[in-house]
This record gives C-alpha cells, structure tokens and sequence, in this order.
C-alpha cells in the first residue's frame, strides 16, 4: 500500500490517509468541507460546503496521478436529502460528462455539523 498525501487538502485530523493506493485502486477517505490551510467553514452556505469538500477530494485524485475521468465510485453524505438537488448540480458541473457510480446518503448529522463529505474510489493507471 502507498499513502497518497498532500498539501492541496487538509491534513488528516484522525487516524487515517487522505488516501491510499492498493494494487491500482485509490481509496479516498471522506473530505470534509475543511479548507487545505485547516481553516473551518461550518458557516459556508451548502453549496460552498460541498465546493470545498469536492476540491479536496480532486486535490487528492492529482496527487496520486489521477484525474477525475479516473472515478469509479463516490459515496456522497449530505445532511438531509434536501441538499441532494444542489449537489448534484455542483457535482455534474465538476464531472462533465464523466459519469462513476456514485451514492448520495442523506444522514441526520455529520462531523463538526457540516452538511456533506465525500469519499470515492478510482483507477490507478500504470504504465
């Protein structure tokens, strides 16, 4: 296994990688809408939450040499199945026409009261 790491996403604040590659597979822990710096946003508007939260997980895919067209699986978790419309408006506009299976799993609460976190599965391509 290799840890993936960067600075272009916040550091771990538990036990865990930002991501990990295994065989060709990278795994994705679920990004919070934590800026790079550490920097909190619990007073962000949903849609910036889940901007924040979608770049992390993007700065990660880059750093293991991958891109979104690399995506085979990403689990969405928003506070409340109202916020669902506005992610998928915000998601579709940053995957184009790249199209992974994804799930959307609307939770009562999340960590420090966000209202979403991202966490995904993608291809590593090796040469």
């Amino acid at each position: 296994m290799k840890i993936v790491a960067t600075e272009n996403a916040p550091r771990p604040a538990g036990h865990y990688a930002q991501g990990i590659i295994h065989g060709d597979t990278l795994h994705i822990s679920g990004q919070l809408p934590v800026s790079p710096d550490g920097t909190h946003n619990l007073q962000a508007s949903f849609s910036e939450q889940a901007t924040v939260a979608l770049g992390n997980l993007i700065a990660i895919l880059k750093t293991a040499g991958c891109s979104i067209d690399d995506l085979v699986k990403v689990t969405v978790y928003v506070a409340g199945v109202k916020h669902w419309p506005e992610f998928d408006r915000i998601y579709s506009a940053a995957l184009g026409v790249h199209r992974p299976a994804r799930a959307v799993v609307p939770v009562p609460e999340l960590h420090h009261g966000y209202l979403v976190e991202i966490e995904a599965i993608a291809q590593v391509k090796t040469a």
